[in-house]
C-alpha cells in the first residue's frame, strides 16, 4: 500500500462512545480518527512502538480541524479513513473522514509532529521513516 493512498478502518460505535441523547459523543470522532492513522501506519509496516524503540521519537498530535455533518449512533457501523496530504520534515498532515455507508458525519485535518520520546522537543522524522511515507 501506497502512503498516499485513502486507508479505511471500520469502527463499531459502543454505548461508550455515545453522550446521553444517545448518539457518538463528538470528541470520540477524534478517538476514531486515532484508531484509523494507527492502523494506517501499521499497514505500511510501521508499528509506533517499534519506532519508538529505534529511533527514539513519537508522533504527537499538534493540531486538529473536525467538522460534524450527521449524527451517529450506537451500534452504527462507521468507515473511518486516513489520507496523507502532505509530508514536511517535521510533520505529517492528514486528512481524515467517518462514514456510515455512504453518509459523511465528520470530516477533518490532523497534524502530527515529530518529537524525541524522552524530552517531547520537537526533531524531524527520520529519513528511513520519511521514505516510506513519500513513497507512491
Amino acid at each position: 500500500m501506497s502512503a498516499h493512498q485513502v486507508f479505511a478502518w471500520p469502527v463499531r460505535v459502543y454505548w461508550e462512545d455515545t453522550d446521553a441523547g444517545g448518539i457518538v459523543f463528538y470528541a470520540n470522532y477524534l478517538k476514531f480518527f486515532e484508531r484509523a492513522r494507527t492502523e494506517w501506519l501499521r499497514s505500511l509496516g510501521i508499528s509506533q512502538g517499534a519506532l519508538r524503540a529505534s529511533a527514539g521519537g513519537i508522533f504527537i498530535v499538534g493540531e486538529t480541524s473536525v467538522r460534524y455533518l450527521a449524527p451517529s449512533r450506537l451500534d452504527d457501523e462507521l468507515l473511518v479513513t486516513a489520507e496523507l496530504k502532505s509530508v514536511g520534515k517535521a510533520s505529517l498532515i492528514i486528512g481524515q473522514q467517518a462514514r456510515r455507508d455512504d453518509t459523511l458525519l465528520a470530516e477533518g485535518t490532523i497534524r502530527i509532529g515529530w518529537v524525541d520520546d524522552k524530552t517531547l522537543r520537537p526533531g524531524r522524522i527520520p529519513p528511513a521513516l520519511l521514505a516510506i511515507l513519500n513513497r507512491e
